[in-house]
This record gives structure tokens, C-alpha cells and sequence, in this order.
């Protein structure tokens, strides 16, 4: 079992900068390959990011290229967005999630096995 652990959102002014952590977690010895995604309440969950299990890959989603970056600590299951110039249209609730399989970039949310609870971003206009 892989518990998995978001924190970091908050309120922002548009233009504004805010970094998410996610800490997964399970035998030490294992690195997964993990995610992020976000959802509105209208809308359907929505690939941002994605980190390899040894964080050589990362790869983005369009709405969020140039602006967001996606990290991971060396040797652990931790990982980080760190998000500049942050849009009203950021606005959701952020998921971290944790694949047990797969190749090193997963960007449907079905790959992953396991998500955290969410942390909510807000960004005002």
C-alpha cells in the first residue's frame, strides 16, 4: 500500500507563483514514476505534469508548458510543481498521483494506481 500526501495549495494573485509537494509513500527502495493532475468542477481531471522514476523525463501537459515545472528530490518519492504566472484558469483541485508500472512518462490518469486526497489552488483575476 502507497499512501500518498499533496500540500502547498493556497490562494495566489493572477501572475503570481506557488510550489505543490507530493510525498509518496513505501519501500524505500522503490521508485515510481508520478504525476500530476487537476480538476475543476466542471471539468473532467486533467493531465499537468508527469516525472520518470529517476527523474531524467518529465513531459507537460499544453495548457501549462513554459509556466510550470515539474521536479522530483534525488533518490526519493517526493516531487514538487512549482508554478509561475499562474491564470485564473489554473484554478483546481491538484491530485498527485503514483504509477506502480508502465513506462517512465504517464499521462492518463487511469495508468496511476494510487492518488492523494488533492490540494486546491486558487488563483483570483
Amino acid at each position: 500500500q502507497v499512501q500518498v500526501v499533496e500540500s502547498g495549495g493556497g490562494l495566489v494573485q493572477a501572475g503570481g507563483s506557488l510550489r505543490l509537494s507530493c510525498e509518496a509513500s513505501g519501500p524505500t527502495s522503490t521508485k515510481y514514476a508520478m504525476g500530476w493532475f487537476r480538476q475543476s468542477p466542471a471539468d473532467e481531471r486533467e493531465f499537468v505534469a508527469a516525472i520518470s522514476w529517476n527523474g531524467e523525463e518529465s513531459y507537460y501537459g499544453d495548457p501549462v508548458k513554459g509556466r510550470f515545472t515539474i521536479s522530483r528530490e534525488n533518490g526519493k518519492n517526493t516531487v514538487y510543481l512549482q508554478m509561475y504566472s499562474l491564470k485564473p484558469e489554473d484554478t483546481a483541485v491538484y491530485y498527485c498521483g503514483v504509477a506502480l508500472y508502465g513506462p517512465p512518462i504517464l499521462v492518463n490518469f487511469n495508468s496511476y494506481d494510487y492518488w492523494g486526497q488533492g490540494t486546491q489552488v486558487t488563483v483570483s483575476s
